[in-house]
């Protein structure tokens, strides 16, 4: 999330009024995240979050919107889309398509515990399972073909050591996906970016204390791709030590555990483990190099540092065998 796009008030309430959603009362931008302008729209029948979409086209979006809407009706607590006065799931505005989903409650936890990793283990099996039946499909728009693309533009910005790295993953990649093992993963709809900042948690209600899971948003990178690359994405953000990137063990097991309760892996994921640890890696390293050196303008924005991925990616070079 961030603003590329200014959108001012007397804007968002002319738009506004193709949905049922009252006369606005408060528009906000959102500074986090780096693909889309984003804002907190508040009106006088709820809360909403309003997307206008700067890469996506509307030939795209109903994927998107769908798979929330699909997700959504299954019963995965996620931002539900508001159709408009005619049913249409996005309409345009500011000259970009837009969109307003509902607003859940909650906020980000950046300091995961095991309880947390649990949670979050049994909310992306639930999510993927729910997801299988979701007809609609969508090549991963960050996936190996932008990959080879994202490497051609960042390769004169790399040092000797990165750029080595950056030609040897993509070397083992290529030979990764031409293996029958690869072609072989169960796959589905994923959501593919699923960080701690696109979960929210919520005090708990039982008055034990503690925090519970109240949704998971931002599902603009979601696409049809293997089910063990998302929970890979996942892993590769929640399980491990920010300083270093090293994985945190006792959280890593929770996820995983949590995760096989309710799908577990077969015996070739478990096998691609490793490459596919790397994979997630390489694919935030390559966007976050990407964006860090050929960024675009944006009224706010918080670009992120490269060398957290590079940094994983090397330490996951490393991985042997399932768990790591």
């Amino acid at each position: 999330m961030a603003v590329f796009t200014a959108v001012s008030p007397a804007q968002a309430q002319d738009w506004l009024q193709h949905y049922p959603v009252g006369r606005l009362t408060e528009i906000e931008g959102i500074a986090s995240g780096i693909e889309n302008s984003n804002f907190f729209v508040d009106t006088a029948q709820g809360r909403f979050v309003l997307t206008l979409f700067e890469r996506l086209s509307a030939t795209d979006l109903p994927f998107y919107l769908g798979l929330m809407r699909h997700l959504s009706d299954r019963g995965i607590v996620c931002p539900a889309p508001i159709t408009d006065r005619e049913g249409r799931l996005f309409g345009t505005l500011c000259g970009k398509p837009a969109a307003l989903v509902t607003r859940l409650s909650g906020q980000p936890c950046m300091r995961p515990s095991a309880q947390h990793c649990t949670e979050i283990g049994r909310l992306l099996a639930q999510m993927q399972l729910a997801g299988q039946d979701y007809a609609t499909v969508m090549p991963n728009t960050r996936g190996r073909n932008w990959w080879e693309s994202a490497a051609a533009d960042v390769r004169g910005f790399l040092d000797a050591p990165a750029l080595r790295l950056l030609d040897e993953e993509l070397e083992a990649q290529r030979a990764f996906a031409a293996s029958a093992q690869f072609a072989g993963l169960p796959a589905g709809a994923v959501h593919a970016d699923l960080f701690r900042d696109n979960v929210l948690f919520s005090p708990s209600l039982s008055g034990a204390g503690g925090e519970k899971l109240s949704g998971v948003i931002d599902f603009y990178f979601a696409c049809t791709d293997h089910w063990l690359y998302d929970l890979a994405v996942t892993v590769n953000d929640w399980c491990i030590d920010d300083a270093s990137g090293g994985l945190d063990h006792v959280r890593l097991d929770a996820l995983l555990a949590a995760y096989g309760a309710i799908r577990p892996l077969l015996e070739a994921e478990r096998e691609s483990w490793p490459m596919m640890l790397r994979a997630a890696a390489f694919r935030f390293w390559l966007s976050r190099l990407h964006d860090f050196h050929l960024p675009r303008p944006a009224q706010m924005v918080k670009p992120k540092d490269p060398d957290h991925f590079e940094r994983i990616l090397r330490l996951r070079r490393e991985c042997a065998g399932f768990p790591c």
